[in-house]
């Protein structure tokens, strides 16, 4: 480009001279005084309203903003090749005001590697007769440089002819203190690379922009997977999704660290729980430029949390489900061989199958065989089968996941998961159906199992006692039984006496529980009644030591001194030839007349009543709907009993 006349700054040409035709750039206000401040220039009144005056006022008040905003104002035209640079321009470039400026001289200032970028942008908006903005590098005479940034409008004179007018300032300090902050974020993001934690960097408004090395190692991703949208999805448990979204939703707003916790999936398939806690990067007005997240693996903490949570949950359940009696009673030989039994089996994990009449305490023999074996320590979960409705009982053993049927609103652990480590007691375990006897038999063998409506298959460590009062041998034969899950559970076989073959252990058997229901009812009992003694010893029992508990806790409350008797009234007067050796044989038609010999009995003491603390179910220890079961199997007439 030709090079430019010598020029002045404005605002020290000697006259105004506005020819027809001319830009802007050929104004020349008249000379004012040097010494003169700016205020004392804008302040100059025109003697008359001319076009001089007017101009003279006009360019004094545009050096003022100059200087107090710092920014200087040029004009280039592109035919001429003339660059005019106003006092602050000067300034700002640090230029000497006797150089003739040209725009070659003006590329030749600029940082080299920024040279080529400027000239090509000063071409394309001369061709196109655009504006332009533009940010460089100011070549300083000792070799510094500033950071300017120059913006200009594209205008045309009357003459037709092509000129850019614009400003400049000095971004120096700006540049510089955000460079600082990109070197010092940097230097930061590499210290995260480093740190054995997952770290995800957001944006003020919470979308990730950056991920350490140990998350995108743990998490088996890319940077821009994790930028995605889907990412939160992707990698947090379903269950967790919602509860985790709302406290990002509600943390991120209020500006303060906040944290919460979730599960998270790695890329061996498996999620492991981790706690998150979000730290806020602040600027120095005190507004949010990134959040800093980082998860700490809390997942063996959690797991012993669960596994705490689980045993207490069982421990609660047994606590409110009292059992018949907190320990066994008896020296009799019958039970003496039992509990050598017990002994042998209990430091293995056999499985053991607990057979015998109901009210026999099958279920005590099953805990004393958790209490002496290496999982004493872990919990005891019990399971009557009969007590539960067929259509839940898979879902009790083995839990569901969230949604799997109408009312699962929640994934739910089931008893095989809370017994894990410790001892599941499957208690009158031939009433199961035979889907759930199938379920059963692959948990014996394999050692896993799936929740209802999940596909994970889970692996638990659980030693299986079933307990039950039917004869198995002829459940198989009748269909009602697998073979294969009765053989699974016949590995080691206890059968426990009924009281009637250990009448030796009738009298302890009294003196305990009315020590214990005394206590309760705050009364002293100084002697028993010979009578009652004997009744209880020629008494057939066929409730077994569930019926004499019942009838101990009554005659307690009933009794009105301090000798303890009971009402001959209250028990049926049952030969006992009729009870020798009716424990459990493989003929069924025996089986059943115990059984409906033993409900009609419960059957009159109750009048007919089944359900309710006074019911025949109560005094069984069965659950209702499986005495109603076995009532209307064996044709029984609850009716001729309520007349007593």
């Amino acid at each position: 480009m030709s090079s430019a006349k010598q020029t002045k700054p404005v605002g020290e040409c000697d006259e105004i001279h506005l020819e027809k035709g001319s830009s802007l750039s050929a104004l020349r206000p008249a000379r004012i005084s040097e010494s003169a401040s700016p205020f004392a220039r804008a302040a100059i009144l025109p003697d008359k309203a001319d076009l001089r005056w007017e101009l003279q006022r006009s360019d004094a008040l545009l050096a003022l903003a100059q200087s107090l905003t710092g920014t200087g104002c040029f004009g280039w035209s592109v035919a001429s090749g003339e660059v005019y640079w106003s006092e602050q321009t000067y300034n700002i470039f640090e230029q000497d005001r006797a150089t003739n400026l040209t725009l070659e001289m003006v590329l030749q200032r600029i940082h080299p590697d920024d040279r080529s970028r400027v000239q090509q942008a000063l071409i394309r908006a001369s061709e196109a007769r655009a504006d332009f903005h533009l940010e460089y590098r100011w070549l300083m005479p000792d070799g510094s440089f500033k950071h300017l940034c120059v913006a200009a409008r594209a205008s045309t004179t009357l003459s037709g002819n092509l000129e850019f007018l614009g400003a400049a300032i000095d971004v120096t300090a700006a540049k510089e203190a955000e460079e600082k902050r990109w070197q010092d974020e940097d230097e930061l993001l590499r210290i995260t690379d480093v740190i054995p934690q997952l770290i995800i960097v957001y944006s003020a408004d919470g979308r990730p922009v950056y991920a350490n090395r140990g998350t995108l190692e743990y998490m088996g991703l890319s940077l821009r997977e994790v930028q995605a949208e889907s990412f939160r999805d992707r990698v947090i448990h379903p269950d967790d999704v919602e509860r985790f979204q709302l406290v990002r939703q509600n943390g991120l707003p209020r500006g303060l660290p906040f944290e919460t916790e979730q599960r998270v999936l790695g890329k061996d398939g498996k999620y492991c729980w981790f706690l998150s806690q979000y730290n806020p990067l602040k600027d120095e007005q005190g507004r949010i430029i990134r959040w800093y997240a980082t998860a700490t693996d809390i997942n063996d903490r959690k797991v012993a949390e669960q596994r705490l949570q689980n045993e207490n949950v069982a421990l609660r359940e047994e606590v409110d489900r009292a059992s018949m009696f907190e320990e066994i009673v008896g020296a009799s030989t019958a039970l003496t061989t039992v509990l050598a039994r017990v002994a042998k089996v209990a430091p293995t994990d056999a499985t053991v199958l607990i057979t015998g009449e109901t009210g026999t305490g099958k279920e005590l023999i099953a805990r004393a065989i958790h209490k002496r074996s290496r999982r004493a320590q872990r919990a005891f979960v019990s399971v009557n089968c009969a007590a539960l409705a067929p259509s839940l009982i898979s879902s009790e053993l083995f839990g569901h996941e969230k949604g799997a049927f109408t009312g699962a609103t929640q994934r739910r652990a089931g008893r095989f998961e809370l017994a894990h480590g410790g001892t599941l007691f499957l208690d009158e375990v031939g009433e199961l159906p035979l889907d759930t006897q199938v379920a059963l038999l692959r948990v014996l063998q394999e050692r896993e199992f799936e929740r209802v409506g999940g596909r994970e298959r889970i692996r638990v460590d659980v030693r299986i006692i079933a307990a039950t009062n039917r004869d198995l041998n002829a459940a198989q034969r009748d269909g009602t039984i697998r073979p294969d899950l009765f053989y699974r559970l016949n590995v080691f076989p206890i059968q426990v006496p009924p009281l009637r073959e250990r009448r030796e252990d009738i009298g302890m058997l009294l003196e305990y529980f009315l020590h214990r229901y005394a206590h309760q009812a705050r009364k002293v009992f100084t002697s028993i009644d010979k009578q009652t003694l004997d009744f209880f010893r020629q008494y057939d029992w066929p409730g077994n030591i569930r019926e004499l508990q019942n009838v101990v806790e009554r005659s307690v409350i009933l009794s009105p001194d301090n000798v303890f008797c009971v009402d001959n009234s209250w028990l049926p007067s049952i030969p006992c030839s009729q009870r020798t050796n009716q424990g459990h044989k493989a003929d069924s038609d025996d089986d059943s007349q115990h059984d409906r010999e033993m409900i009609e009995s419960a059957l009159a003491r109750s009048r007919g009543r089944v359900s309710g603390p006074r019911g025949a179910a109560a005094k069984l220890g069965l659950a209702p709907s499986t005495l109603n079961a076995r009532i209307k199997k064996l044709k029984i007439r609850k009716s001729r009993f309520k007349l007593g």
